[in-house]
């Protein structure tokens, strides 16, 4: 059986429908960075989308090639997730999407390396003949944050956030948001094969005392 993060990490990709608090250790992630409108037919995020599984998969299918990961498991390829703000803002503005800035991401198993990760760009770009200089490798230490469930259109999302804002404020915390901290969502339904108001994303918010 192959791994699974959303099942051996629940902590952190199955949350329940209410806010809680959650301390997320330094993770390893194939990543782009973009802005615009991640709706847009063509537009710049759905091109970076396409450049994460590329590598990913590359990734995961190693395994039938000559290159060998050391500690190599089988696994599922993780969820996609985004971070994403707005210049000049400390929410998020979803009534303008067209200044979405964002960092797309899908983690790595702890067993890849950068050399492993350079490998597979180098691999992925000979075979697909697609340009991948843009996809980085990220590490993440989200540290204190709040998170949730939310179910429903990404749109509805503020209702979501308000509840945690208030779950925070009531426990002796506050958002601290900031050029390094920063809104951040995991998508564990395919928006493009799921109705909207069955959509199930995790929203996490860095967190600190007050």
């Amino acid at each position: 059986m192959p791994f699974d993060f959303k099942k051996e990490y629940k902590e952190f990709y199955m949350p329940k429908g209410k806010p809680e608090i959650v301390t997320v250790p330094k993770i390893n992630y194939i990543a782009v960075r973009g802005k615009g409108n991640p709706n847009e037919e063509e537009g710049e995020y759905k091109k970076s989308i396409e450049l994460l599984y590329g590598i990913a998969y590359t990734i995961k299918m190693s395994k039938k090639g000559d290159h060998k990961i050391k500690g190599y498991f089988d696994y599922v390829v993780p969820p996609l997730e985004g971070f994403w703000w707005q210049e000049n803002l400390d929410g998020i503005d979803y009534s303008h999407k067209e200044n979405f800035q964002w960092i797309s991401v899908i983690r790595l198993p702890d067993f890849v390396t950068k050399t492993d990760f350079d490998w597979a760009i180098e691999e992925a770009t000979r075979k697909k003949k697609i340009d991948f200089s843009k996809v980085e490798f990220l590490e993440i230490e989200e540290g204190l944050c709040v998170q949730c469930m939310h179910s429903g259109s990404y749109d509805d999302e503020p209702a979501t956030v308000a509840a945690m804002d208030k779950f925070i404020a009531d426990n002796g915390y506050e958002n601290d948001i900031s050029d390094t901290r920063r809104h951040h969502e995991i998508y564990l339904s395919d928006a493009r094969k799921v109705a909207p108001e069955k959509l199930k994303t995790v929203i996490r918010h860095p967190i600190k005392k007050k």
